[in-house]
C-alpha cells in the first residue's frame, strides 16, 4: 500500500510541476502523441497484406480497408476541428480501394495532421464548436476524441493483425 501511494504521490508531483512548467500542457502532449501514433498507425496497415484488407472477424464487423477508410476520415474531421483549421477536401474512398490507394490516403490525413496539430492551443480549447449532428460541444472533446480515436484504430488494426497471424509493430522487438 505505501508504494502504492508513492507512486501515485510521484506521479501527481510531476503532473502538476509538468502543468506548472508548461503554459500548454493538453496541446502539447496531443502534439508529443502525434508522431508515435502516426508512425504505429501507417506501420499497422502497411503491415496487412493486401489480400487481407477484405477481412472482418465477424459478419457483424467492419472490414479491415472500411476501419483504414475510417481511421482516415476521422483524421481529416478531428484535426481540423482540435486545430481550427478547413478541413480539406479528400478523395472519396471505397472498401474495395487498393491497399496502395487506401495507405496513401492515410498518409495524407496525417500529413495534414501534422500541419493541424502545431495550431492547437490550451486557450481555444473552451471555444465551442460543432461536431456531429450539428450537436454544440467544446473544442477539447475534438481533441480527445482525436487521441481516444487513435488508441482505438490501432488496438482494431492490431487484433486484425493478430487475428491473421501476424504481429502489430508495437508487438515487434
Amino acid at each position: 500500500m505505501k508504494r502504492a501511494v508513492a507512486v501515485f504521490t510521484l506521479f501527481a508531483s510531476s503532473a502538476i510541476l509538468f502543468a506548472q512548467q508548461n503554459k500548454e500542457p493538453v496541446s502539447s502532449v496531443v502534439k508529443e502523441m502525434l508522431p508515435r501514433q502516426e508512425k504505429n498507425m501507417i506501420a499497422a496497415v502497411e503491415e496487412m497484406p493486401a489480400d487481407k484488407f477484405s477481412f472482418k472477424p465477424t459478419p457483424q464487423q467492419q472490414t479491415f480497408a472500411h476501419l483504414v477508410m475510417h481511421m482516415t476520415e476521422a483524421n481529416y474531421y478531428l484535426c481540423a476541428k482540435a486545430a481550427d483549421v478547413p478541413e480539406p477536401k479528400a478523395q472519396e474512398l471505397k472498401e474495395t480501394d487498393s491497399k496502395d490507394k487506401l495507405v496513401a490516403a492515410l498518409k495524407a490525413s496525417f500529413d495534414f495532421c501534422d500541419s493541424a496539430i502545431p495550431k492547437i492551443t490550451d486557450t481555444k480549447l473552451g471555444d465551442t464548436i460543432e461536431v456531429w449532428g450539428g450537436r454544440k460541444a467544446p473544442r477539447a472533446f475534438a481533441v480527445i476524441a482525436l487521441t481516444n480515436d487513435w488508441t482505438d484504430h490501432y488496438s482494431i488494426a492490431a487484433m486484425y493483425l493478430r487475428l491473421n497471424g501476424l504481429l502489430p509493430p508495437t508487438a515487434k522487438k
